[in-house]
């Protein structure tokens, strides 16, 4: 008889001969963000879709086609596509930010998006990721990355590249988004056609595009570490001193960016070769506006998240050790009914 139901596209089964690895990593990586100071937070998987509307932005990719919302009497509802959102909501919430700054917290959460699956990326999917509030400091950036670094470290993952960046702020990023559209508004027929909808709506996201013909175009693309304002750029040359001071290498790269508007300043992403052309293991940044912009009081913050189902591709392509399924100690059987059992 044909099995009646399959599993949605997208999704997968996580299998017991699979699951232990799952453990494994999950409980590394929070027990690293503990040894930082990063305490767990747990979230709601559904939250009232304006949250996403309003911080991760209305022309982004996510809200505009990738979200699962859906109305339940007069609420309109969605399943959670990123933990930022809604780990500031908590934040405020629960009035957290009233403790002694800055506050720190992790996770291990399911999200959801409805995109085309491809190499490690799933439609229901899991994160890791720590949260930062309350520090204007570059330490703070080399913080969050070193927990991401020390994880990796941790799991023998060693063909990774940390990519940075900086994106800039409200003072310097109207001027270079103008330079930016400009100059792709003259080469628009050689634009794809996602690039096209970008152009008008969310242009930093034409810089990782990786369509070949707009890759072409992004070699003479105005750079936006040519055109920081003296804070930034005064930010971004502090997080390159502590990175040096740490001893973690890093490559700056111009074509870093992130496709949320919440995003300010330092933006990074840890790359492998293990996974093909969505090569981005894990990348976050900083982003100060987001906590007011959310109704609360103004709020420096710092961040990464990263896929843990590319995490393990990674691990597993590169041969890193899983600590294999826990073994019996002790099994107790019957030998028969005759005995009474």
């Amino acid at each position: 008889m044909a099995q009646q139901y399959k599993r949605i596209r997208g999704t997968r089964d996580i299998v017991p001969s699979e699951s232990h690895k799952w453990r494994y990593v999950e409980r590394t990586a929070l027990t690293i963000a503990e040894n930082y100071g990063f305490g767990e937070l747990r979230t709601p998987i559904i939250e009232k879709t304006a949250l996403f509307v309003r911080s991760v932005g209305d022309t982004t990719d996510i809200v505009q086609k990738e979200m699962y919302s859906f109305e339940k009497g007069h609420e309109h509802i969605t399943i959670r596509p990123e933990v930022t959102a809604g780990a500031v909501r908590a934040v405020l919430e629960n009035n957290l930010l009233a403790d002694a700054l800055p506050i720190k917290v992790s996770y291990v959460a399911p999200c959801f998006r409805h995109e085309n699956p491809q190499a490690g990326r799933y439609r229901q999917f899991s994160q890791f990721g720590v949260e930062c509030f309350g520090s204007k400091s570059a330490s703070a950036d080399v913080e969050v990355i070193g927990v991401a670094g020390d994880l990796f470290e941790r799991l023998g993952i060693t063909d990774v590249t940390l990519n940075i960046n900086s994106i800039g702020c409200p003072d310097c990023r109207p001027q270079y988004h103008e330079k930016l559209v400009s100059y792709y508004r003259a080469r628009y027929d050689q634009l794809c056609d996602t690039c096209k909808e970008r152009l008008e709506r969310n242009p930093l996201r034409l810089l990782d595009c990786k369509a070949e013909g707009c890759r072409i175009l992004q070699a003479d693309a105005p750079k936006t570490l040519d055109n920081l304002c003296g804070d930034c750029l005064d930010h971004f040359e502090g997080l390159k001193t502590r990175l040096d001071a740490v001893g973690m290498d890093y490559v700056v790269n111009p074509f870093i960016v992130r496709g949320l508007d919440y995003y300010t300043k330092t933006v990074f992403e840890f790359v492998s070769d293990k996974i093909g052309a969505q090569s981005s293991v894990g990348g976050g940044g900083r982003y100060d506006l987001l906590v007011e912009s959310m109704g609360g009081p103004p709020t420096p913050a710092m961040g990464f998240a990263m896929g843990l189902d590319r995490l393990i591709m990674v691990m597993e392509e590169s041969g890193s050790p899983f600590p294999g399924p826990k073994p019996c100690d002790l099994y107790i059987g019957s030998t028969g009914e005759a005995e009474g059992i």
